[in-house]
């Protein structure tokens, strides 16, 4: 359950905060709050892709909201190519559910995140959404704003990191 009196794992400068992390079956989301967004964390070697949002100026894994009709998984999909142009070698892994406190008014929401790795670096074409891609080894510092929420659900999604707290289910 999300609650506003969970400490965060997680807290961005708008004040939107990650609160839980539910690992789980893809096909049973969290019954207490929506889930209108999926988020993909794309893996090239040892480097996550990372998106530059013009609206919100920074940093984030890519992804977006839900269409009518359209699962998590197809959002990811579609999200991914749309806003980088990169695709995964495989099917995208399910890794959990991100539940989410939103600032101002700390409404609740879940995001479905995804996982997967590519041998292939597309090319990227700017868009009206997105600024530039970066491939990102979650270590180095990069210019410009990074969002800490995505570089925490990043992290869970890498297999052979280990430098973030235990994730807490809800």
């Amino acid at each position: 359950m999300l609650s506003p009196d969970l400490p965060p794992l997680a807290v961005d400068d708008r004040g939107n905060a990650l609160v839980s992390f539910i690992r789980g079956a893809e096909e049973t989301p969290p019954p207490d709050a929506p889930l209108p967004a999926a988020l993909v964390a794309l893996w090239h070697a040892d480097r996550v892709l990372m998106v530059f949002d013009r609206w919100r100026q920074g940093w984030e894994l890519p992804g977006g909201g839900l269409e009518p009709g359209e699962s998590p998984r197809q959002a990811a999909v579609r999200e991914l190519l749309e806003e980088s142009g990169q695709r995964p070698d495989g099917p995208l892994r399910f890794i959990g559910y991100a539940g989410f406190l939103l600032a101002p008014d700390h409404r609740p929401e879940y995001a479905a995140l995804f996982a997967g790795s590519t041998t292939t670096i597309r090319d990227f074409q700017a868009n009206e959404e997105i600024a530039c891609i970066r491939w990102w080894n979650l270590r180095t510092a990069v210019p410009g704003r990074v969002q800490p929420l995505d570089v925490y659900l990043a992290h869970l999604t890498h297999e052979r990191d280990s430098g973030l707290p235990a994730e807490r289910s809800s």
